[in-house]
């Protein structure tokens, strides 16, 4: 076994992988141990799932046009109904394959 064979491992890539999302995550704690938790600060932190949600969903709904408007609409519409994500992703790809099958 060489050592381009054992970088070109798959089981390599995972286990970096793994260690650079372990090693953002504990430097994420470590770094917001230094900050004070201001109240500006707090109502930045509860805010930012929903702008990553924003930021990730919106450029896919654009790309997927109007069927990927439409299961995004109808993805949230089933979380507003039943507040169950697996649920919510389910109703939204049905709805999607749906509208592209229509002609959509």
């Amino acid at each position: 076994m060489t050592l381009n064979d054992v970088f070109a491992s798959p089981m390599t890539a995972i286990i970096a992988m793994a260690l650079a999302a372990a090693l953002t995550r504990w430097t994420g704690f470590w770094l917001m141990g230094h900050v004070p938790v201001t109240v500006r600060v707090r109502r930045m932190l509860e805010t930012l799932p929903g702008a990553i949600v924003v930021a990730t969903v919106a450029p896919l709904a654009i790309k997927g046009g109007l069927p990927g408007m439409i299961g995004i609409g109808a993805a949230f519409a089933a979380m507003l109904w039943r507040r169950n994500e697996f649920l919510a992703v389910a109703v939204g790809l049905v709805t999607i394959a749906m509208a592209r099958q229509f002609g959509l």
